[in-house]
């Protein structure tokens, strides 16, 4: 866990005073009527494709694994990932760089709000990425007070202060007599709803339109996070905290993704709520333990539903779509797999799925396994916008690793994978699988080859390997 953030949080939680203001209203004037579903995008925020980008991750939790006590970047480092990534990556779509946990994130301005990433002040980390054609993205919690208690909210006479829970504020929390790991700003309390608005605007300025926000199931019901402390907020504090993240984002036009969510009631919070939403457990060490091995086949209710990509992915494969919310698997380490057919399935299984491409891997770790995140035949899917399904969601169903879409040309995109640890036999049937008739032209996407025309795709697969090929008239 980020436990730099955690020790971190303590200090902040030091800061705050019990406010005197009136505190507004309560989360019990929310109404009780169960939320309706509304069809399609009622919110109308669907709009993004996954983001393909790098992520910190790996450097970070590498060091945390090491012992390393406050964990940091230099500013040599970061110029040596972002000359990397703006050579290699950013020719095939991945224009991101986006931080993480791990590291100290200081408010150092009257703003109130974070300005600095370990030792890196973040106007500079932003202008050295535009400076290469680069975004930078943040991982940030609106709900998080990083700033002095003293700070007065714009536009208003709250401090931030104000914001912390306070049982004489009649917050209602599940566990008033535990502590709170990180310092949460209560949504219903007066001007929460300023003090997040607040947040986007001052990363919209900033020139950030990505926020990555976790640990959301420590705070609607304080489970899924290791054992870390908190009182939990209940499901109407968060739905609230959601609806103000969302209408402040939409406003400003920066992308959110949900990390660590219960997904409770078929995520259906999330999905109405958010752009992107984590459907699996951290990386962590990576390897086939992440890709697929990890606790496979358990679904659990509450963070995390699902403990590999694979298991994930299948599980909420009905909650995607076009223009529905994202799915994302976490971070990629191709680095830890051990084999070629491992990371070809590690990013056809993002790519087929609709999901993001997350690379956690370095330029003095990627080592020769560059060209699985540039291939492009694969990566026209993400351009595209495609989504795919299972032919199950069923995990023990082995029709759960065939998976199938079509590209907005019409073309048809297949993915036969092996998820187990002997050679098998796939195969789906275009007629009987896919309402598809006649002969189609085959290609397969990792081989770059043209495979003549048939009406069916039979392939053995060797263990842990995949095969992803485009249908054409």
């Amino acid at each position: 866990m980020k436990i730099q953030l955690f020790i971190l949080s303590l200090i902040f939680l030091c800061i705050g005073c019990n406010g005197e203001e009136d505190t507004g209203w309560t989360p019990d004037n929310l109404p009780d009527d169960p939320i309706v579903e509304q069809p399609g995008d009622s919110l109308g925020i669907h709009i993004y494709r996954a983001p393909l980008y790098w992520s910190v991750y790996e450097y970070a939790w590498v060091a945390e694994q090491s012992g390393a006590k406050n964990i940091d970047m230099s500013e040599i480092e970061w110029d040596r990932v972002i000359d990397w990534v703006s050579s290699e990556l950013l020719p095939y779509g991945y224009d991101m760089l986006c931080t993480d946990g791990f590291m100290a994130m200081l408010a150092t301005d009257e703003s109130g709000y974070m300005t600095q990433y370990g030792s890196m002040d973040l106007r500079k980390l932003i202008a050295k990425c535009k400076a290469k054609g680069l975004r930078l993205g943040i991982y940030d919690n609106p709900l998080w007070i990083h700033g002095d208690g003293n700070t007065i909210i714009e536009g208003t006479n709250v401090r931030f202060s104000d914001l912390y829970y306070n049982e004489s504020d009649r917050d209602n929390v599940m566990y008033p007599d535990r502590g709170d790991a990180f310092p949460w700003a209560v949504p219903s309390h007066r001007a929460c709803k300023e003090f997040i608005d607040g947040f986007f605007k001052h990363y919209k300025n900033l020139g950030v339109e990505y926020i990555r926000m976790d640990f959301l199931c420590l705070f609607e019901n304080a489970e899924g996070a290791g054992g870390m402390s908190g009182r939990g907020y209940g499901r109407k504090e968060y739905e609230l905290a959601l609806k103000y993240i969302c209408e402040s984002a939409q406003k400003y036009g920066i992308f959110t993704s949900l990390v660590m969510p219960n997904l409770f009631n078929d995520a259906e919070l999330e999905k109405k709520y958010g752009n992107m939403v984590r459907i699996v457990a951290d990386t962590f060490e990576g390897g086939w333990w992440h890709i697929s091995g990890r606790w496979r086949g358990t679904v659990q209710n509450g963070w995390p539903t699902c403990h590999n990509q694979f298991d994930g992915f299948v599980h909420w494969s009905h909650i995607s779509g076009r223009g529905k919310v994202i799915k994302d698997g976490d971070f990629l380490r191709l680095n830890t797999l051990a084999s070629d057919d491992e990371r070809e399935v590690s990013v056809s299984l993002q790519l087929v799925a609709g999901g993001p491409v997350s690379i956690a891997d370095q330029y003095n770790t990627i080592g020769n396994h560059l060209k699985f995140y540039t291939n492009e035949e694969m990566l026209a899917l993400n351009k595209d916008g495609f989504v795919g399904k299972p032919l199950s969601d069923n995990l023990n169903d082995t029709k759960s690793q065939i998976w199938y879409g079509q590209m907005q040309n019409g073309d048809w995109i297949i993915g036969l994978f092996n998820r187990e640890d002997n050679a098998q036999y796939r195969s789906i049937s275009f007629r009987d699988d896919l309402g598809i008739e006649g002969v189609m032209k085959i290609r397969d996407l990792w081989k770059h080859a043209d495979e003549g025309e048939a009406d069916n795709v039979t392939v053995k697969l060797n263990p842990h390997s995949c095969k992803i090929v485009k249908l054409t008239k």
